[in-house]
């Protein structure tokens, strides 16, 4: 299942160790790492990336549900330092774009308190044990959450409300007057495009899993 994994530490060494245990899971087969950061609270407040990787063509965790996730617990990111050159997140704070519910947020960013170092990733993992165990064993807090599960529950929602307003749309049309329905119509059109796009995205977002799993599966069957 695709999670987003938090694990809050009290110092960026055993982040760090926490970090590398990842890995070493991943290694032995236990989850697959898709983005991962390491995040830490200063204590003014501000976030700082230690450390990012896999974060795309561009050096930056634009657009990634890491890079989002890490924009909502943390607020601005004041710094960005380590080998990673030009890495920002902007403004991006989309609650969208990172997939989980605002009761998640809520609960890591309570957890991730000044001073404190965080380990986010977006993983893939069959089972929890592996990584509760290993980072349980390092001091860490873990947090996660189904992304996919979540996703398709807030498209859900959203898609049957774009139909509700779009079918009230339409019988408002049938009894409108000439200028009030030209009106109903450019609005009806504007929400069917925003249906569309949100149903086209929900398509690809399906086609980019199941070639995720995929190359997974092949990825396992030569180790």
């Amino acid at each position: 299942m695709e999670r987003m994994l938090v694990v809050v530490f009290d110092s960026e060494t055993k982040a760090y160790e926490g970090s590398a245990a990842l890995h070493q899971l991943e290694q032995e087969g236990n989850l697959s790492i898709y983005a991962g950061a390491v995040v830490a609270k200063n204590a003014d407040g501000t976030t700082a990336i230690r450390q990012a990787e896999d974060f795309g063509p561009f050096g930056t965790l634009l657009g990634t549900s890491v890079g989002s996730l890490i924009g909502l617990i943390g607020g601005p990111v004041g710094v960005a330092v380590g080998a990673i050159s030009g890495l920002t997140l902007g403004g991006l704070v989309d609650l969208d774009n990172v997939g989980v519910g605002e009761d998640f947020i809520a609960e890591v960013a309570a957890s991730l308190s000044p001073n404190k170092v965080a380990v986010v990733a977006e993983v893939e993992e069959a089972w929890t044990t592996p990584v509760d165990t290993r980072m349980e064993a390092l001091g860490g807090q873990v947090f996660r959450r189904a992304l996919w599960e979540v996703e398709v529950a807030i498209r859900d929602k959203d898609i049957a409300a774009m139909k509700a307003d779009l079918a009230q749309m339409k019988t408002e049309m049938a009894e409108a007057h000439a200028d009030r329905r030209a009106k109903l119509q450019t609005k009806a059109g504007e929400l069917q495009a925003k249906l569309d796009a949100k149903l086209k995205a929900g398509k690809e977002r399906r086609a980019a899993l199941a070639q995720r799993q995929s190359s997974q599966r092949e990825v396992l069957k030569k180790n």
